[in-house]
């Protein structure tokens, strides 16, 4: 047999969005060939705002120091243009008012949590996946191809990818990164499995981008420039400034009892339906000031998106030989921690840092077989990332709860509400990146014995080791909020 190498090691990524982007520019960095498979005619992404915690900006640099460089391109800081970040998320009482004070009863602050040194910054994104596509090589990517099927021929073989056009390609290994949509999840599950699908939270979002110019003499600066969430009984909403402070990233969260029916389950495509601004103003009717006004400046007509995730029946795996799932196609949560992006940027670079032992281990044992020492890798990635990413999911929903001061634990009581998503948040802030990169190697090697030489590293390059000092300093913190 001929000796391997790196480059013998194919993956082919199914999904263009962020997480299919980050994963495939990690495994470029480490000489792994990659090629993404997307259904669309060119890189898209849907939704209007998204922000990284400090600790995914940690994850990116470890992965590629040009993915950093991507974010901070179309990052809009907390806080006004020439002064110093607000480091802080602020909790305001968007609900009760005294018609006769309104000044000083209207939005009255209920709390701040402190977020870390720049703990929030925002990115369009679509901005974002622009900035991120220059890194993309174009060998690395076919548009237009619709994942249909995928045949595991044996441990010999590669897997064979089908596309609705009638083409196929070739890979050692396919990461699913095909969102809450996921075609790849139902390979994984089973079509038959209700886990193959997404199921709907009974909350609904209206989205907007408001020009900043509009909406700065309404509620001044200071709340234009700085993320507020407003909150109240069964809703609330949340805005942050974006596209360097030229637009406000604007989202009303409500409950809807009724069902929201997908029609065909393989073809889930039904997550948005026509509002209007009335409907919003009619869901907040009776709330303060503040809010009316801002849902004054809605345009007439906008999109309500239904909020749907895998919290009725999370994956019980999210591997299948030699078939994976990363981001919202392993964990879809509802937005209200603002994680899930995060999330998906720590399991890209779990599959990373294995791949690259995994082609290390074939490079340095030509005997070694190639499906075999990949489901090992897999394997480990399904051990360690789970557990996070299901927790996610369920607090996602929960956070939500006490934000609408309806959480049993809570109540209206905002001082327990606030230790509660401080506590919550501080999970997900304060992850543990290197004792995953630790329990990914143990792992790894416990499963593949040869493989224990070759050493702890993760292919952190210089780029990367700079960026990682440069915030040695900063709090390992930040945002627990956006959509």
């Amino acid at each position: 047999m001929a000796s391997r190498n790196a480059g013998q090691l194919q993956v082919a990524v199914v999904g263009g969005g962020i997480v299919g982007l980050i994963t495939a520019l990690g495994l470029l960095k480490r000489n792994i060939p990659v090629k993404i498979y997307e259904q669309a005619s060119s890189f898209r992404e849907i939704g209007a705002g998204v922000a990284f915690t400090a600790n995914a900006m940690r994850c990116m640099a470890l992965i590629d120091p040009v993915i950093v460089d991507a974010v901070n391109a179309v990052a809009t800081q907390n806080g006004q243009e020439g002064a110093p970040p607000n480091d802080y998320l602020r909790y305001h009482d968007g609900y009760h008012w005294d018609p006769n004070d309104i000044e000083g009863s209207d939005d009255k602050l209920l709390g701040l949590l402190y977020s870390g040194y720049k703990g929030f910054q925002g990115c369009h994104r679509a901005s974002l996946l622009d900035e991120l596509v220059k890194y993309v090589p174009s060998h690395a990517v076919e548009f237009r191809k619709r994942y249909t099927a995928c045949k595991d021929r044996g441990p010999n073989e590669k897997l064979l990818l089908e596309f609705s056009d009638g083409t196929t390609a070739e890979a050692d290994l396919v990461i699913g990164c095909d969102g809450i949509k996921s075609k790849i999840r139902q390979l994984v599950l089973g079509p038959e499995n209700p886990a193959s699908y997404p199921g709907f939270s009974h909350k609904v979002a209206y989205r907007a981008l408001i020009p900043m110019e509009r909406v700065e003499p309404v509620i001044g600066a200071f709340k234009c420039y700085n993320q507020h969430m407003h909150t109240g009984p069964r809703a609330h909403i949340l805005h942050f400034p974006v596209s360097a402070g030229k637009l406000l990233n604007f989202v009303a969260f409500a409950r809807a009892p009724e069902d929201w029916p997908l029609g065909d389950p393989n073809g889930v495509r039904n997550m948005t339906r026509p509002a209007t601004r009335d409907e919003v103003a009619a869901a907040f009717r009776g709330w303060g000031p503040t809010v009316t006004n801002l849902i004054a400046l809605l345009p007439d007509r906008l999109d309500k998106w239904a909020i749907f995730d895998t919290y009725d029946h999370p994956a019980p795996t999210f591997v299948r030989g030699r078939v994976c799932l990363a981001g919202d196609a392993a964990h879809a949560s509802a937005p209200h921690h603002g994680a899930g992006a995060g999330i998906g940027v720590e399991d890209a670079l779990a599959l990373c840092a294995l791949l690259e032992r995994a082609a290390a281990t074939l490079a340095g044992d030509p005997g070694a077989e190639a499906a075999g020492v990949v489901a090992a890798a897999l394997q480990t990635y399904d051990a360690v990332r789970p557990p996070r990413s299901r927790w996610l999911v369920q607090s996602s929903r929960e956070v939500c709860d006490i934000y609408e001061w309806v959480h049993p634990a809570t109540g209206e009581d905002f001082d327990k509400c606030l230790a509660e998503i401080k506590a919550r948040s501080h999970r997900l802030w304060y992850f543990d990146i290197e004792g995953m990169l630790e329990e990914l190697r143990g792992g790894y090697e416990s499963r593949v014995p040869s493989a224990g030489g070759l050493g702890a590293g993760v292919g952190v390059g210089e780029g990367a080791k700079g960026k990682m000092e440069q915030g040695a300093a900063v709090e390992n913190v930040a945002v627990g909020i956006a959509t």
